[in-house]
């Protein structure tokens, strides 16, 4: 379903999770991609994007850094190496190389389709309120949804679409939102809490989680963590209260010498 034409800046948030043949993503492959576009002002699905990906090859000239080496056709054949399908990885999501060839998709057409994804669930705004990504532990499905998109030659158009900032280097770096963090700041004071997993977060907070490790359970589970958490930040806010997680906002006197140029 399109994101309507509506007046405003509707922001929407991408939640994704990836489920991978290792933990590697210069070395193993994406198996499994979820998304989830949540317009934030009512935490409402608007669309979902599930697939899984038919086994790719290494690319050893993406990820690794250049330089000039004359290669001769032998070398070519060499390189049509399969990227990296760990048994224990595939065990723990449940994901066999059989499914993956008779269910999965290209990968280029698994590119395009999550910046159509993107495309469509995006509402009429500012640059700066693009959507942006949010996961558990986003900086590990990141490292893959590069990995994809460069191998595929669809980088260029994904970066487009969503929000972020070029690095040191001029790489580009989409904003991401970590529910671990986020998790973190609201119960931190509460030390019977001893991890920040997916599942002992959301049994924290009453949510099931129907099949861990399962892309688009985990979606599921980590959207709902955020909302949530949201909702908590937002009771407080619409009370007037100023108290959050046990804090105390500071307030201080308005002085004059505070506006001074």
């Amino acid at each position: 379903m399109a994101a309507p034409v509506e007046k405003g800046n509707i922001i929407v948030g991408i939640f994704y999770d990836f489920e991978t043949g290792g933990l590697d993503c210069t070395r193993s492959a994406a198996t499994q991609i979820s998304l989830h576009a949540v317009r934030l002002d009512t935490f409402e699905v608007i669309d979902r994007y599930n697939s899984y990906i038919y086994p790719y090859s290494k690319k050893a000239d993406i990820g690794k850094p250049k330089r000039k080496v004359l290669k001769n056709k032998y070398d070519a054949e060499e390189e049509e190496e399969l990227m990296e399908y760990g048994s224990t990885a595939l065990d723990i999501s449940g994901i066999t190389m059989d499914l993956l060839y008779k269910q999965g998709k290209p990968l280029e057409d698994v590119c395009n389709e999550i910046c159509d994804f993107i495309e469509r669930n995006t509402f009429p705004v500012v640059a700066s309120n693009k959507p942006f990504m949010i996961g558990q532990n986003p900086l590990f499905d990141n490292g893959f949804m590069q990995q994809i998109m460069l191998y595929t030659g669809v980088w260029a158009r994904f970066i487009k679409l969503v929000r972020g900032a070029k690095d040191f280097w001029g790489n580009f770096q989409p904003t991401q939102l970590d529910t671990i963090l986020l998790s973190q700041l609201t119960f931190d004071n509460d030390k019977s809490i001893t991890t920040w997993k997916l599942e002992a977060m959301a049994e924290r907070l009453g949510i099931d989680l129907d099949d861990a490790h399962d892309a688009d359970a985990d979606v599921t589970a980590t959207r709902e963590i955020v909302r949530v958490l949201t909702a908590r930040m937002r009771s407080q806010s619409a009370g007037g209260g100023t108290e959050v997680g046990g804090l105390t906002a500071e307030k201080r006197e308005k002085l004059r010498d505070h506006f001074k140029i």
